[in-house]
């Protein structure tokens, strides 16, 4: 079996109100406590591996208490369901429950991809705990699929062209039979080099990309779990979102947290993304709609039946928003990274966090 946990890292079960759940944190320092600390989520098809880095980094600086924690259906965390007509609010609870259990006042709050839309969602149910956020490539706050626009509204009411159903049923088998080879385009370690990050820019150490491979692993798979549920319709891709499921939370008749932009309190938000991102692009290709566009998915009804969905502009447009009713971004493109800065490029990755977080709370971050 790999050993996931680099020196340093040691992992803690904590049992809240609502699971068990696991956490990584640096070596030494309990996770438990009053005070601030900063907390990271993961995204879709990882774990809390993904985020040691960056833990063994912010214990270095000495300046901030630093956790990971696996979300339901990832890593460690107990094997539960999730519920997808609540959107994310299975796993936004979850951290609430977790943020209680473990005693802390306010959070940092950091979230890659999916975690990006838990996060945003955390933020909107508790406000007042939230010390500031950090987006890592985030899902658009419109959810994965089924939208058009800079606003996000919906190719039909059903959220058609999301959900379950867009899933590679080959990469859902590669993980369900856990799958550590590269003989297969489909294959977890395939997937990771070609599309986690920019092909060419993950970290030459074998261990930690072993690691990174087992924590997709660690995905459980199915209806309840990922990639979930998905209705047959008629109308193209031929797929609607069921009500169960890790996609399902995504999709756009669940998943909306555009509402940041109405909260009276609005924590400031560091946005970090690569310029070669293929998963959350206005261009992605784990869209179907950009799929069909390219001829990937046969019969697609051209872009102004069906146009792909602009991911990276939905977000900005939000943000601006956000900026405009009196809240604050900074938005930080690294170039030629893909969907995993933090993992291509740790050390600039770290530098911008830090920056972010040595914020003082009253002061606004600059708009770029």
């Amino acid at each position: 079996m790999v050993d996931v946990l680099l020196p340093g890292i040691a992992a803690s079960r904590v049992e809240t109100a609502r699971a068990v759940q696991s956490v990584l944190h640096p070596a030494g320092q309990t996770p438990t406590g009053a005070g601030e600390a900063v907390l990271f989520v993961h995204g879709n098809v990882s774990s809390s591996v993904f985020w040691q880095q960056q833990l063994l980094a912010l214990a270095a600086a000495g300046r901030h208490r630093a956790l990971a924690v696996d979300l339901r259906g990832y890593g460690d965390a107990e094997p539960l369901p999730v519920e997808a007509t609540r959107g994310v609010r299975d796993w936004s609870d979850d951290l609430a429950a977790l943020v209680d259990a473990l005693g802390l006042d306010r959070v940092h709050l950091v979230g890659w991809s999916m975690g990006g839309g838990v996060v945003l969602q955390y933020l909107l149910d508790h406000p007042d705990t939230v010390a500031s956020v950090a987006l890592v490539a985030p899902v658009s706050p419109y959810g994965f699929g089924g939208t058009v626009g800079a606003d996000g509204v919906r190719v039909h009411p059903d959220g058609t062209g999301s959900g379950g159903g867009a899933a590679n049923p080959g990469f859902v088998a590669a993980i369900a039979a856990g799958d550590t080879t590269d003989s297969s385009p489909l294959s977890p370690r395939s997937v990771l080099r070609a599309y986690y990050v920019a092909p060419g820019s993950l970290p030459l150490d074998p261990d930690l990309e072993d690691a990174f491979v087992a924590s997709m692993n660690s995905t459980r798979t199915g209806l309840d779990n990922y990639p979930g549920d998905s209705v047959p319709v008629t109308a193209w891709p031929g797929v609607a979102p069921g009500p169960r499921g890790v996609l399902n939370t995504m999709a756009p008749t669940v998943f909306d947290v555009s509402g940041i932009v109405d909260l009276p309190r609005k924590p400031r938000i560091l946005w970090i993304r690569g310029d070669a991102d293929q998963i959350v692009s206005d261009t992605s290709v784990f869209d179907l709609a950009f799929l069909g566009s390219v001829g990937a998915v046969p019969g697609w009804p051209g872009a102004d039946a069906f146009a792909p969905q602009p991911m990276v502009t939905q977000t900005r447009t939000v943000l601006d928003r956000y900026a405009a009713a009196g809240g604050a971004y900074r938005e930080v493109v690294f170039p030629d990274v893909g969907h995993s800065p933090h993992v291509e490029r740790p050390q600039e990755f770290t530098v911008a966090l830090l920056e972010h977080l040595d914020v003082p709370a009253e002061a606004p971050a600059n708009l770029t």
